[in-house]
């Protein structure tokens, strides 16, 4: 099918042009959401028609974008969740989760502006792209951890997903045989002796 956009659309077009999508894309997607119109000659007089204003919009939308961006750029944000001990959530973090973080924060950021391919399931800092606008993205890091504590200490570079981080760095070093048997003890070479 084609369309005519009324946005800017990733990998997809500027505002105006006419292009070449899947029938259902445009039907469940584009057209419903009011992104673009098919392309037929009614449709194209009425785009002309309205061109100036729909680009006097979008010059507007991306104005406020910018502004909220100059704000939300580079800002880092702490989600306590429950994890294991390997640093594995319990749950995890999703679109709607960091929306309604930052939403909490005093950004008005809906969860299809959080461009999060997979769900984040472990502790650690992660990178999160928000589109604000089809023009605009910022990055904001994203500090998953189990408590406060934890949020400061991984955010000065500490790694926290390991047995070590929890227990201290003689985890292995407790964990050896020798530390509970002494060779020289009495017995201790008659069983070898014996078996």
């Amino acid at each position: 099918m084609e369309v005519i956009l009324l946005e800017r659309i990733s990998r997809l077009g500027q505002m105006g042009d006419t292009v070449k999508v899947k029938d259902g894309f445009a039907r469940n997607f584009l057209l419903p959401q009011g992104k673009a119109l098919r392309a037929n000659e009614a449709n194209k007089k009425k785009f002309e028609g309205q061109r100036a204003q729909l680009e006097a919009r979008n010059l507007e939308r991306k104005s406020e974008a910018e502004a909220v961006s100059e704000k939300l750029d580079g800002m880092s944000f702490v989600v306590v969740r429950s994890a294991g001990e390997t640093g594995q959530l319990y749950g995890s973090v999703s679109p709607r989760d960091i929306s309604e973080l930052l939403t909490a924060e005093g950004f008005s950021v809906g969860r299809n502006q959080v461009e999060l391919n997979n769900p984040i399931k472990s502790i650690g800092l992660t990178n999160v792209v928000i589109a604000l606008h089809p023009e605009v993205e910022v990055t904001i890091t994203l500090n998953v951890a189990r408590s406060a504590d934890e949020a400061e200490r991984q955010a000065a570079g500490e790694k926290l997903d390991s047995l070590e981080a929890i227990y201290g760095e003689d985890i292995n070093e407790n964990a050896r045989p020798d530390a509970y048997f002494d060779p020289n003890e009495e017995g201790f070479e008659e069983e070898e002796e014996n078996a």
